[in-house]
């Protein structure tokens, strides 16, 4: 079981970055240079919302350490629109710009190519809901050893 367990977290790992390298080869094939995978990402996991940085860590749409470069390179390169809050104007908030809805959609195309891909290689959508139930399982054990909740 110890090989497996962590053989499982090393694959969870190469599986992101494998990911990175999905969006990133897209990325270079739509000569698409001002912005980079992690950055795109962003994009698409904020979609037709207006968000503040902090809900865009909050809701796990960006886990790094220098969201605040990458918010900051989206403006400067257009695919942003920064904000103050109405309400509290110490508050930003973010949307995407019509280039940052474009390069959105065609994330969500290369989504749809790598679905169908998918499904052609025989995984389909029973397939992915079980995996998505193992991986959930596997987040919340580890989220309640994280808190004290977890088995000791």
């Amino acid at each position: 079981m110890k090989q497996s367990y962590l053989s499982l977290i090393l694959l969870i790992e190469r599986l992101h970055r494998r990911f990175l390298d999905v969006i990133k080869a897209e990325l270079d094939r739509m000569g698409v240079e001002d912005i980079n995978n992690v950055q795109t990402l962003i994009l698409y996991n904020i979609g037709n919302e207006n968000l503040t940085i902090g809900e865009l860590t909050n809701r796990g749409y960006y886990l790094g350490s220098n969201v605040s470069y990458n918010i900051k390179k989206l403006v400067d390169n257009g695919y942003l629109i920064q904000e103050r809050s109405q309400h509290d104007k110490r508050s930003v908030k973010v949307k995407l710009s019509d280039k940052g809805l474009a390069i959105c959609s065609k994330i969500d195309e290369l989504y749809q190519r790598n679905i169908q891909d998918l499904q052609r290689e025989g995984l389909g959508t029973q397939d992915v809901d079980q995996l998505l139930k193992y991986l959930r399982a596997l987040e919340v054990f580890w989220s309640k050893f994280i808190t004290g909740g977890g088995v000791v």
